[in-house]
């Protein structure tokens, strides 16, 4: 009996053994799903609300005075400081325009009659967007757009977003997170205090990289020094008085975040040409020709949608064909979707390459993701936050400030249709589709907050004439000029404004 024991007993452990086995590695785990989201069961709220700039009671006895260059240079109405709380509702308009606020406009800048104005500076305009909706149709339009903002901002919300004080250990206390500065904008800076233990004098350093200090009012006792610039300093022997003059200290972005430029010069392994064609081949021809002069290796990528498609060879040519008049942005996608070089340079069919269309010092210059050659559209695009019924998009001709090290480019916001741009920043905004033939500043619009963008003047390129007359224009032509000039724009304009609002939350848009 013993063998026969020893054989069951053996029999058994393994038995158990593999039962143990199966149940630890095929049997369901409680953790074998993961939530990915970071956020709350809440809603998440604006990093910067009004309530974290008012000031403790403790410190609402200590006299200040406004700086008399922010009164001055203020242009808000009075009515605009309704919405402040406690000590900021005293303040009027001077300080209400550096505060997040409830609401904006869309308002035409009142400017001086002046000679060809609007040759110099453009027509200026006002769009709501609204008005691309019929009004039975706004109620449920609404409805659906809230829906979507809310499941974005669900979806693209971080723990980061969220203002956090760090504690006076050192002994200053400072935000590490959530607070946003739109570009070349002012903010009053949230949570500054200090926490010292008494002593005779205080003094607080604090210093910026891309950006300057000021004051948006003065404490008694108080000695500020090094305002307008990146390095703030300011003592007293009072630790009340020294906490409230912190709470107006205000913060400017003054620069872009600038990125290094490129050394490499070999323009075939670092840059690839892209361009869309719509029936005009001849154009076509006319660019790819003039771009071999200069760059007979570039590799040259087309998407073409015409009816009646010709075949474009030669080296270094790849040509894609599309569904008849699939449209603009549709084939921008995917003509940069084939590219495989750290650049994409973008032309129009109809552009021509000359001595002056320097690739290279686009390549050389490239401290932004973007880089155009000059034009009269370099575009300043701003969002100023909007409540429930959206944000106001603002345009102006111009740019912001000239590019450290290269004195012929500047930052600005939009460029034309010459561009060098890094091809992953072009990804990651893509073009949508649903414009067709008269798109361009929208793929900017939609870049905000991730391209960086310059313009340089010492770069160009030439254009096909569009002047001829019309018994002289040739049948692809005048299909050409249907698709492209419609007898009316309101569709395509209608399109647009409905995007813009619904896409993009924008409720109007000024410009010029």
């Amino acid at each position: 009996m013993r063998p026969v024991q020893k054989s069951l007993c053996v029999l058994m452990v393994l038995t158990v053994s593999l039962a143990f086995l199966y149940h630890h590695v095929w049997s369901p785990k409680p953790y074998s799903t993961v939530d990915l989201r970071h956020q709350s069961d809440r809603m998440p709220e604006q990093p910067l609300n009004d309530l974290l700039l008012v000031p403790d009671k403790k410190y609402a006895h200590i006299a200040f005075r406004i700086k008399e260059e922010i009164l001055e240079s203020s242009s808000d109405s009075a009515s605009d400081a309704e919405d402040l709380t406690g000590m900021f509702a005293n303040l009027g308009p001077s300080l209400h325009r550096l505060l997040p606020k409830n609401s904006c406009k869309c308002e035409v800048e009142p400017s001086m009659n002046l000679p060809f104005q609007k040759q110099l500076f453009g027509r200026l305009y006002s769009l709501e967007f609204a008005n691309a909706f019929k009004p039975s149709e706004l109620p449920d339009i609404n409805n659906k757009r809230e829906q979507e903002y809310r499941s974005y901002r669900w979806r693209s919300q971080s723990p980061a977003d969220q203002l956090l004080i760090v504690q006076a250990n050192s002994p200053l206390e400072y935000p590490v997170q959530g607070v946003e500065v739109r570009p070349l904008q002012t903010i009053l800076i949230p949570g500054l205090s200090l926490q010292a233990a008494a002593r005779t004098l205080y003094r607080v350093n604090l210093t910026a990289t891309m950006g300057t200090f000021d004051v948006a009012a003065e404490v008694d006792g108080i000695k500020v020094e090094g305002t307008g610039g990146m390095h703030l300093t300011m003592l007293g022997s009072q630790l009340d008085n020294l906490n409230r003059q912190m709470q107006f200290v205000t913060y400017t972005n003054t620069l872009f975040h600038p990125n290094t430029a490129d050394t490499e010069y070999n323009i075939s392994a670092l840059v690839t040409i892209a361009t869309k064609t719509f029936l005009r081949y001849d154009k076509l021809r006319t660019l790819i020709d003039s771009i071999r002069k200069f760059y007979p290796t570039v590799t040259i990528i087309i998407a073409d949608d015409s009816k009646d498609t010709e075949h474009v060879q030669g080296p270094h040519i790849e040509q894609y064909f599309m569904p008849f008049g699939k449209g603009w942005f549709a084939g921008r996608n995917l003509a940069i979707s084939q590219v495989t070089t750290k650049y994409v340079l973008w032309v129009d069919d109809d552009f021509i390459f000359t001595s002056r269309t320097k690739v290279e010092k686009l390549v050389g210059g490239a401290v932004r993701e973007i880089t155009g050659y000059t034009t009269t559209y370099r575009q300043q695009i701003s969002v100023q936050p909007g409540g429930d019924n959206g944000d106001c998009l603002r345009i102006r001709q111009g740019y912001h400030h000239i590019i450290e090290g290269f004195p012929d480019c500047v930052v600005t916001d939009g460029v034309v249709n010459f561009f060098l741009a890094r091809t992953e920043k072009v990804l990651q905004v893509g073009f949508d589709p649903r414009l067709s033939r008269v798109a361009h500043l929208e793929f900017f619009i939609d870049g905000l907050g991730i391209l960086h963008v310059g313009s340089c003047s010492d770069v160009v390129v030439d254009h096909a004439s569009k002047i001829k007359l019309p018994w002289l224009k040739t049948e692809s032509e005048k299909q050409y000029a249907k698709f492209r000039y419609p007898n009316s724009i309101d569709d395509s304009m209608n399109i647009k404004q409905s995007l813009f609002y619904f896409k993009n939350r924008f409720k109007c848009m000024t410009g010029n």
